[in-house]
């Protein structure tokens, strides 16, 4: 067996960790951090509680980064005093910790180096992810069910807000459609990459004759919008229906008419919203949800007329990018990037990083290949 190169692997990780800083842009960190630290320091910054908190959000992001940056550096200095000490003395205890200790700081140099893929215009953004059951029937309401499970058990294993803002539930099981949405820095950036068609192959539960079905959700995935962005949505060109909240949440919710429903007449979409015990509150957070997908169709227009002019590009989204297999055999695989996994039940259960940011590297890949060939 070769003996491990330390000065190789230690030569690796201080060039990644000198091409993540460089590309994180560390004195604008700083900036960013004492423009922020400035802000929360004012008086009155909780009598806007929501913009406090998009403040405090920011800056603790910002912190972080610095903090994991300034960690990998020392680390860095640290394993390599380590490996000469191991050499100097002989050591193999030392130099298997060395050697783990390079492995570790790789593995984290190769977290950090996903936020620097995060590149697009609206990545630094919250999301706001709507799922809808497909074909399959009850499995396929229960199956969008399961996704929705997976996604706020992710947001809170990764520490973040994550708040449900209109369920419609299923006859029999499950749920027809959900809407929930992410309040971190970069969840948009993240989540982005789950939006498409998820495939489950299972023995239905629902039938009492034990055959295989195979259902499908739709995973759709947008920006939050801010009051910068400037989408106009006329009253004239939407239509406004009031309606009893369904499901749980006390005789309040499901008694007067708080729920909303708002329809964009020139685009057809429609957007329900029941979360809040106000109805001028569920209004509110529907205008919001619908002002983000026009801004997401807006940006797709504009992606559509690029793409005229740079010509096809052959790698694209397809209408199904992930299968959960639970019978023959036990398998998620991600068919864009080949990601897979044989834990089911952890993947369901939220452990879902994997697949994000190989769909991350996946994306960046795609708009590397398409700025290439918009400059042909």
């Amino acid at each position: 067996m070769a003996e491990f190169d330390f000065s190789q692997a230690i030569a690796d990780a201080r060039a990644k960790y000198e091409e993540i800083a460089l590309a994180l842009d560390t004195d604008r960190l700083k900036s960013q951090e004492a423009e922020l630290e400035k802000e929360a320091a004012e008086p009155g910054l909780w009598d806007d509680p929501e913009h406090a908190q998009k403040v405090t959000s920011k800056l603790s992001a910002v912190q972080s980064q610095l903090k994991h940056l300034a960690s990998a550096a020392s680390r860095i200095d640290d394993v390599e005093t380590l490996v000469e000490l191991g050499k100097e003395e002989s050591d193999q205890d030392t130099l298997d910790e060395a050697r783990a200790e390079v492995d570790s700081i790789n593995s984290d140099l190769r977290d950090m180096e996903i936020q620097t893929l995060m590149d697009g215009e609206y990545d630094e953004r919250s999301a706001v992810v709507t799922i809808r059951s497909g074909a399959g029937g009850v499995d396929a309401a229960d199956f969008a069910q399961m996704l929705l499970r997976m996604y706020l058990r992710w947001a809170e294993r990764n520490g973040f807000k994550a708040k449900v803002m209109d369920t419609s539930y299923a006859e029999e099981a499950g749920i027809k459609s959900a809407t929930f949405q992410v309040d971190a820095p970069y969840a948009y950036g993240r989540l982005s990459v789950e939006g498409g068609t998820h495939r489950l192959v299972r023995i239905s539960p629902f039938d009492n004759q034990g055959r295989r079905q195979t259902s499908f959700a739709a995973v759709e995935v947008v920006p939050l919008v801010e009051a910068t962005d400037h989408i106009e949505v006329p009253d004239s060109e939407i239509r406004v229906d009031t309606y009893c909240a369904s499901g749980p949440g006390g005789q309040g919710v499901n008694t007067t008419y708080s729920a909303v429903r708002i329809t964009h007449i020139p685009t057809g979409i429609v957007v329900t919203m029941q979360d809040e015990r106000s109805q001028i509150q569920n209004r509110a957070a529907a205008m919001a949800v619908l002002q983000s997908r026009l801004l997401v169709l807006r940006h797709e227009e504009e992606a559509r007329k690029k793409k005229e002019l740079a010509g096809d590009i052959k790698a694209s989204w397809g209408d199904q990018m992930r299968s959960y297999v639970l019978h023959p055999y036990q398998m998620v695989k991600d068919l864009r990037t080949g990601e897979e996994t044989s834990q089911t039940q952890a993947v369901f259960d939220g452990d879902i990083d994997a697949f994000i940011q190989a769909g991350i590297r996946w994306r960046h890949e795609q708009r590397r290949q398409a700025a290439e060939n918009a400059e042909e």
